[in-house]
């Protein structure tokens, strides 16, 4: 194998299959070449008379900084992609670089030796929402980009005339699943108790603390305010504040002089972010469901019908989605988990859910326990959805818990907020295409068409 510096190499590399992956490398090799990237995949690249394994092979030994590996188990059982991720795990040890390879899961796939282990890019709950993971993880990774001389490949002009696909040189909104953190306490507080206490009961207590704290040691950190904490936690001690930091700047730097290192100090904040997250959640009367990393606030009968339709949208352009109900013989449940972040600025990743119950005369009965049942129904049931179905319920989700209300107000001391806009931030590609979701608003909500799909043997993670 050739040898060349890792400085030099600069290309992302589409591992794929042909032609069942085209049409998503289609969409997205122009929007990362959009984003300043140097693409390669073979619909684009590779012209008439070219040995064009070849040319894929030296690519990829010699000039690829990353492989994007398309995932499904289509594509992973094509001997042609099984020689990619063999050399790409050979470059792994050469380069030492151990996220060499990215897997875009495409759908559940079976894993794989030598990949199965990778943290994959989820671009199953919609391609734009998976688009935004990936530029994330290139921009961590500090894939080489140029932003000042923007190129999309001339060559997709060709493909387009060959193959009948349009790529048009137009801007095309992105919804994402992210909504923005506005506001945010200046101050976070390390409070002490002036004597001794039992550490067992005082960690419960900061558990249900109603306005949240991260025990650290033999106190804990908190957005609230000395008299907070002295009132609700009298039972446990007279406490004093030790400690306090600029919030910026403890994520940002840690807090040295209690030994506590950035990545800790954002970890015990992002705690506390997801603590108010869930407690204003319950407050709504959502149903709180545990899955096997986190969890995830479900839609009930008293917010919505089966069968309801919930408006969302702005004045003019309202739009309507079910949050609840019945398919394949089960009332399925929208819902969302909340995951606070802080990259590249403060937001929350809004998770979609779905949860299945049996149906108990016209309304929802228990939820059903078993895993693989529910794995198979969302697979048969959500198979169907469309990116802009996903999207929509969400809207709809936010919009029916805060009505007219623009933000979403997440107490976390008696004078002290997180603030988050109720609207997921909107992206915009600098190019589209004709391939992405273009269903019309009747399409969109069509139940009896939309909740179908592959047979229910098929299955999907929860994750």
């Amino acid at each position: 194998m050739p040898t060349v510096s890792p400085s030099l190499r600069n290309v992302v590399f589409i591992s794929k299959a042909t032609p069942g992956d085209d049409e998503f490398a289609l969409w997205l090799a122009p929007r990362l070449e959009a984003a300043g990237y140097t693409v390669y995949a073979d619909i684009i690249r590779l012209e008439p008379g070219v040995r064009w394994r070849q040319e894929l092979t030296n690519t990829l030994q010699s000039k690829a900084v990353k492989m994007l590996l398309c995932a499904r188990d289509s594509t992973l059982s094509r001997n042609g992609v099984q020689e990619e991720i063999g050399i790409a795990e050979d470059l792994t040890r050469e380069l030492k670089d151990p996220k060499f390879i990215i897997p875009l899961r495409l759908e559940r796939y079976k894993k794989v030796f030598g990949i199965g282990e990778l943290q994959f890019i989820d671009f199953t709950n919609g391609w734009a929402n998976g688009l935004n993971q990936l530029l994330d993880a290139l921009e961590k990774e500090k894939v080489p980009r140029d932003t000042s001389n923007i190129r999309i490949s001339p060559n997709w002009e060709q493909y387009r005339q060959r193959n009948g696909v349009l790529i048009k040189n137009e801007p095309e909104p992105l919804t994402s699943n992210w909504l923005r953190v506005v506001e945010i306490p200046e101050t976070i507080r390390y409070f002490s108790p002036k004597g001794a206490i039992d550490h067992a009961s005082f960690a419960k207590a900061c558990g249900k603390f109603r306005f949240h704290g991260q025990v650290h040691e033999r106190g804990f950190f908190s957005f609230a305010s000395l008299n907070d904490v002295n009132r609700e936690l009298a039972h446990i001690a007279s406490f004093e504040i030790s400690h306090e930091c600029d919030t910026l700047s403890f994520v940002r730097n840690g807090f040295p002089d209690k030994n506590i290192e950035a990545r800790e100090a954002s970890n015990f904040v992002k705690s506390i972010f997801r603590k108010a997250w869930e407690a204003w959640a319950i407050n709504a009367g959502l149903l709180r469901i545990e899955y096997s990393k986190d969890a995830a606030f479900h839609i009930t009968k008293d917010q919505a019908g089966i069968g309801q339709r919930i408006p969302w949208g702005v004045q003019g352009e309202k739009r309507s989605s079910m949050l609840r109900n019945i398919a394949r013989k089960h009332v399925w449940s929208f819902g969302v988990t909340g995951i606070p972040s802080f990259w590249p600025y403060y937001h929350f990743k809004m998770k979609s859910r779905v949860l299945f119950s049996e149906v108990s005369g016209d309304e929802a009965g228990p939820v059903l326990q078993k895993k693989d049942a529910q794995h198979r129904l969302r697979r048969s049931v959500c198979k169907g959805w469309r990116n802009k179905q996903w999207h929509g319920r969400l809207r709809a989700f936010l919009e029916l818990l805060v009505g007219d209300s623009a933000y979403i107000t997440l107490p976390v001391g008696s004078h002290a907020d997180i603030k988050l806009e109720a609207v997921p931030i909107f992206f915009t590609s600098p190019v589209t295409t004709d391939l992405p979701d273009i269903a019309d608003d009747a399409a969109e909500e069509a139940d009896d068409t939309t909740i179908t799909g592959p047979t229910p043997n098929e299955e999907e993670d929860d994750e």
